[in-house]
């Protein structure tokens, strides 16, 4: 008998098969591809044992359909995007650290909707019991009783707004696999762990190459707690599929690009103890896959209100502030960017500012500047907050983004470590309201040259005034000079709110870009 596992991890309420960048495009991902291979390979795996299917997490938040769901349509209701997961038949879902990115409400009704059982053993309330679902479930198919373990990476409490989080507390999903693993051991014929989190070190090496200690325990939790039969993965969109300490693991990138299937082969003896005798993990493209019926149909309707939102003009521009290289936006500030900064300065008060450039399908803004233009260059739902910092902070914070780049042969480029294991091309930032210059031939930590605000020198010890987005204003990304009682005042909406709102004061804008900054590579001899 074989027991197959088949995942979906960080959709992000991407069900059709575009990024939303181009109207009409149609791309290798998407839910509505997904479910189609999950069909499939449950239907063709069931003539051979039993299937359990996972969601593990991260499916409430990041596409614009999403964001219109939770912030545009009227009610606000979830009900609309989990009626399209609860197409696919599911049997568990875990929760993803983005869940909360709309709020604890929010996030209850869409748990309440869904069909999957909520799984989630390590996010607990504030007498240390599990706030959201149940820590983990026993299914029992075809003789076989499965243990299904829910976890979530612990990072959250480090990243989210603390209103959206009030009363939890976030453990270490390894303390929680310890304690659970064995209880679930003496009930099970299988263990199957889901974490929404990846994997802390290199799988070939062993080396550390996570940044940020505790985010992602995956290794740790396989080396050190026995009695696992598979793991599921998920949180840094990387595709694998592959053994770690002889133990069957995949995580299955994102948007929906592929499925994750494991199988484990089952033996049963005299006794009715089942052993597992084999396994095999691997990744099922949906790159090709058609779009599944049953979930186009359930999300025709939001989607024709999702594109005639995303195509309303909301202003005209004066100029250009598209690009076509986004390496070189982020060494020569474009017109793009100091609009960004522009506004989140006017809308907080602020005179210095920070952004950016969050991933590689930005391309800026067309004219007329539409919704999908804003939802597409600005992806997350942060709102913005003032802090305020000293000369020394900003210094320090100059020296984090710098690490960005690297110095290969003489070349400019990205740092290595921004690109594997995860794609972290937000947490590089560019500044306006200071003159800067960031020489990547000095060593990390002495990168920062000619730092002046309003023509002078900035002294460690100058209070200023700063905007930020609540993701980094409370020192995500790994920016320990910001922190949450630096805050003193916070927007009320979401980022594409406050451009929309600003684009309705000023109907029609200047492209401009004062190359503020300077990226350069030159030893100092």
């Amino acid at each position: 008998m074989k027991l197959t596992i088949l995942s979906t991890s960080d959709t992000h309420g991407y069900v059709f098969p575009t990024n939303y960048v181009k109207k009409g495009s149609h791309q290798g991902f998407g839910l509505a591809r997904a479910a189609t291979v999950i069909a499939r390979e449950q239907a063709a795996a069931k003539e051979q044992g039993p299937v359990v299917t996972i969601e593990n997490g991260d499916f409430l938040e990041g596409s614009p359909l999403a964001y219109y769901v939770a912030r545009v349509q009227p009610d606000r209701d979830p009900q609309p995007l989990i009626n399209i997961y609860n197409q696919i038949n599911y049997d568990c879902g875990i929760l993803g650290n983005h869940e909360f990115n709309y709020g604890q409400e929010y996030l209850q009704a869409a748990i309440r909707d869904a069909k999957r059982t909520i799984l989630c053993a390590n996010i607990l309330d504030e007498n240390g019991d599990p706030e959201y679902g149940q820590p983990y479930k026993i299914i029992e198919k075809d003789g076989i009783k499965i243990g299904v373990l829910g976890l979530t990476t612990q990072a959250v409490y480090k990243w989210e707004k603390a209103t959206n989080i009030s009363g939890l507390q976030f453990e270490s999903a390894f303390i929680a696999a310890k304690k659970y693993v064995p209880l679930i051991r003496k009930q099970a014929d299988v263990v199957i762990v889901c974490y929404h989190g990846g994997f802390e070190r290199d799988l070939t090496t062993g080396e550390p190459n996570d940044i940020h200690v505790g985010e992602n325990e995956a290794y740790h939790i396989l080396e050190a707690i026995p009695g696992i039969d598979a793991l599921v993965t998920g949180h840094q969109h990387r595709q694998l599929a592959t053994d770690v300490f002889d133990i069957p693991t995949t995580q299955p990138g994102f948007r929906g690009q592929a499925v994750g299937k494991i199988t484990l082969d089952l033996d049963r003896d005299n006794q009715g103890h089942v052993t597992v005798t084999q396994h095999h993990s691997e990744l099922v493209s949906a790159q090709e896959a058609p779009l599944d019926h049953k979930v186009l149909a359930a999300a025709s309707d939001l989607n024709d209100a999702v594109g005639h939102w995303l195509d309303q003009p909301l202003g005209h521009i004066k100029g250009d502030m598209t690009f076509d290289d986004p390496f070189d936006a982020r060494i020569h500030e474009t017109p793009y960017i100091e609009f960004i900064q522009k506004v989140q300065m006017a809308t907080m008060g602020a005179d210095i500012s920070a952004t950016a450039l969050f991933n590689n399908e930005a391309r800026g803004f067309e004219n007329p500047i539409t919704m999908r233009n804003i939802m597409t260059n600005y992806v997350y739902p942060n709102g913005l907050s003032l802090l305020n910092i000293t000369g020394a902070d900003l210094r320090a914070a100059l020296e984090v983004s710098a690490r960005y780049f690297s110095n290969e042969d003489g070349k400019i480029i990205v740092n290595p470590a921004f690109i594997h294991p995860k794609h972290r091309q937000y947490n590089y930032d560019m500044y306006e309201g200071v003159d800067y210059t960031l020489n990547i031939a000095n060593p990390v930590g002495q990168r920062v040259e000619n730092l002046t605000y309003h023509g002078q020198p900035v002294t460690p010890d100058q209070p200023l005034r700063i905007v930020l987005n609540q993701y980094r204003a409370v020192g995500g990304g790994h920016y320990s000079m910001y922190s949450a009682d630096k805050i003193i005042a916070e927007s009320q909406g979401a980022m594409s709110e406050i451009i929309a709102d600003y684009l309705q004061e000023h109907p029609v804008i200047d492209a401009t870009a004062n190359a503020n900054f300077t990226i350069i590579n030159e030893p100092r001899h």
